[in-house]
């Protein structure tokens, strides 16, 4: 997962056709899939063909974002303009405004260079009451709280082919403290947790994607960023 992560922020799109080859893509579609449309556009040798099978792949997976990565997949495949408009924004940085912390209240993103603000961040442009000038420039980012995050947790439990941790894990997750007893539970099983971590930043770029399109933006590559290392996230893809 370090050189699939290299090879998007790198814009190396040969690197990333060889790895998404040799592997089982939908995995880490979403996470993968900006630099996937932009090697397919730029006619990578190889890539038309694995964007056709990750886009069949996210067509029947249809989780909430698949269907959108599908749509731009296939216009990058065919030729034609995309109807949503480029935004280099962080799909993972996005993700934190919508899902995190409900008391920093969600942030920004500045549309002129994608970067994600949180909503008490200090900012350079006038403002009032700790919030940037409503301008053209900014994309205001409601929190949504965890209530998907939760779901990702459910949905998790019900594929585990462990019959004891589904348990254990779906007794973690009653009341309040659900979050930290799923963590403190699959601790102890560091292969599933590290397919959970997969499966729920999977989920968080889907919906980050469809949260984009839903204000008629689609995130591109930012190649060449100081951002690229390796997270939990990727951990499991091997």
């Amino acid at each position: 997962m370090t050189a699939l992560r290299a090879a998007c922020c790198a814009a190396d799109g040969r690197a990333l056709i060889e790895l998404l080859r040799t592997r089982d893509a939908e995995p880490v579609v979403q996470q993968c899939g900006d630099a996937l449309t932009a090697a397919a556009i730029r006619g990578v040798p190889a890539a038309v063909e694995t964007a056709v099978r990750c886009s069949a792949a996210l067509r029947v997976r249809s989780w909430e974002g698949d269907e959108v990565l599908a749509d731009q997949l296939d216009t990058a495949i065919s030729g034609t303009a995309p109807a949503l408009r480029p935004l280099a924004v962080g799909l993972e940085e996005l993700s934190g405004l919508l899902e995190g912390d409900p008391a920093w209240g969600g942030g920004w993103v500045d549309l002129n260079t994608g970067e994600c603000r949180p909503m008490r961040a200090d900012f350079e442009e006038p403002r009032g009451e700790g919030e940037p000038e409503i301008t053209e420039r900014w994309l205001h980012v409601a929190c949504a709280g965890s209530h998907d995050a939760y779901r990702d947790m459910e949905d998790f439990i019900a594929v585990l082919d462990d019959p004891s941790l589904a348990d254990a894990l779906a007794t973690a997750i009653r009341g309040r403290g659900a979050f930290r007893r799923f963590k403190d539970v699959l601790d102890a099983s560091p292969a599933e947790q590290r397919r959970y971590w997969l499966f729920s930043a999977e989920r968080q770029h889907g919906r980050a994607r469809a949260w984009l399109a839903d204000h008629d933006y689609r995130p591109t590559p930012r190649a060449g960023s100081s951002r690229a290392r390796s997270t939990p996230h990727f951990l499991g893809w091997s």
